[in-house]
């Protein structure tokens, strides 16, 4: 038994448990008062839980929406689970339990833990919980916008049954602010570092300060068109430290038992069991012009080929591929409820890095660090590049900031594919790119050209919170998205 599977096992309680309570969670409000959480709860039982929340979201919800609004996944034929996120007909009411698992379920966790750090025997899980805490803000201010922050978790002597809403560029000051006060915290040498209970790196910290660098490199690099003196001067300031990157990802590996499934897997198994998930040919045919040789690692055989369906074509047929197992969009096999759920994999890492350094904010070489970022994904799926990263089709261009940061981009569109939809999306709305490969959905409702650059504020915050800023819609860009 991997060391992995040891630590999901340990771990089986805490997702039968969210299984349970997060449809229920239906008022961000409560995230003041949980009677299921008492402030004595020990931080080796509730670290697990949060860990796995943000999980729930970052593997399922966003997932879904990430894939099929950067035009990696369609709606199969014959089903209509997804259409009306296709047909960009959605409603608030459909964000309501990734909002609440963010807030009610994972950030009260790790608002319990923080406030433990003090104490010598919790102050590692409490840099844990901090940095967990600075990537829930970021994936809940990159979704929404403006959040609450301030007025947020203020503890039971303290309730706030009204937030107020922050501006984003505060929420991203916040989160530079707890990474840095997260890594003053970690200690790789205390006696009190976590083990299985840390579902991802399992309490080793020297890869949670890696985690902290990254995290930091990513957020700074999301300000790269809205503030970009802001963003230079922070990435700098990573490489005057001698910041170390993650090599390898930060994720949560599942098993095939119990409640410890994929979250993806267990939605779609729950669902019904179909396939309901099938290739884009936006994203297929994209890596069938370039002859990439992971399309046939990411995509299953049908009718002894492989094949994408046109976004959103569902009522004329015929099916695309399936996803590969790996993905966790398969309900039909039992091998997808292993697939991991990646918060930051160490192609990304490299892809972050190759960005930075192409801006001049960063030592090192942009197109080896380029190429590195191409041959972890493809490491990542025991693939082989043979002559693809050297021949013309990824070759990285010699010149010019902004082509190489497209080159990276492109390349970030396929590595990230089905593993890391949100973020892959979230980089086409900071970047631009890639900027040609995207097409009107056969029946989306949106005009030619226009597509989705946010999600809606859940309904649970439009009729119970006064300090509602008000509704938007899915083409209001949020406050970095400046690039044209």
């Amino acid at each position: 038994m991997t060391k992995k599977n040891i630590l999901i096992r340990s771990a089986a309680g805490f997702l039968t448990a969210l299984s349970l309570t997060i449809t229920g969670c239906s008022n961000f409000l409560d995230i003041n008062d949980n009677p299921n959480l008492a402030e004595s709860a020990e931080p080796s039982l509730i670290l697990p839980s949060s860990q796995a929340a943000i999980a729930m979201v970052v593997g399922c919800q966003f997932q879904i929406y990430g894939g099929i609004w950067n035009q990696y996944w369609t709606q199969n034929f014959g089903n209509s689970q997804y259409k009306s996120i296709e047909q960009y007909l959605i409603q608030g009411s459909s964000f309501d339990r990734p909002w609440s698992t963010l807030y009610a379920d994972a950030m009260t966790d790790l608002q319990l833990i923080i406030n433990k750090s003090g104490e010598a025997r919790y102050r590692q899980y409490a840099a844990i919980s901090l940095l967990m805490k600075a990537y829930d803000l970021q994936l809940l201010t990159d979704a929404f916008g403006d959040i609450p922050l301030k007025d947020a978790l203020q503890g039971e002597s303290n309730e706030n049954y009204a937030p107020h809403y922050d501006p984003q560029a505060e929420v991203y000051d916040s989160i530079f602010a707890m990474i840095d006060r997260a890594k003053g915290w970690i200690d790789p040498e205390s006696s009190f570092l976590p083990g299985s209970e840390d579902l991802i790196f399992g309490g080793d910290m020297e890869q949670w300060t890696r985690f902290a660098n990254t995290l930091k490199l990513r957020a700074y690099l999301r300000l790269s068109y809205v503030n970009a003196a802001k963003a230079e001067a922070g990435i700098k300031a990573l490489g005057t430290a001698g910041a170390e990157f993650l090599t390898e990802d930060a994720k949560i590996d599942y098993i095939t038992t119990g409640s410890n499934n994929n979250p993806l897997y267990a939605e779609l198994f729950a669902l019904g069991q179909y396939r309901q998930l099938r290739a884009s040919n936006t994203l297929f045919k994209q890596m069938q012009s370039r002859n990439d040789p992971r399309i046939n690692v990411y995509f299953q055989l049908i009718s002894g080929v492989r094949r994408g369906m046109d976004q959103a074509s569902y009522d004329v047929g015929p099916n695309g591929s399936t996803p590969a197992p790996i993905f966790g969009a398969d309900p039909l096999n039992e091998a997808a409820a292993t697939a991991p759920v990646k918060f930051i994999s160490g192609y990304e890492s490299y892809f972050l890095q190759a960005e930075a350094a192409a801006r001049g904010w960063l030592t090192g070489n942009a197109a080896t660090l380029y190429e590195q970022g191409i041959q972890a994904s493809f490491d990542a799926y025991n693939a082989t590049p043979g002559t693809y990263i050297t021949t013309q089709v990824a070759a990285f261009p010699v010149t010019g900031v902004e082509a190489q940061v497209e080159a990276i981009q492109i390349q970030k569109y396929f590595a990230l594919a089905l593993n890391q939809n949100f973020e892959a999306w979230t980089e086409w709305r900071r970047t631009g790119y890639p900027k040609d490969f995207f097409v009107k959905p056969v029946t989306g409702t949106l005009p030619a050209g226009t597509y989705p650059v946010r999600f809606l504020y859940p309904n649970t915050e439009l009729t119970r919170n006064p300090n509602f800023p008000g509704a938007k819609t899915i083409t209001d860009k949020v406050w970095w998205d400046t690039k044209d």
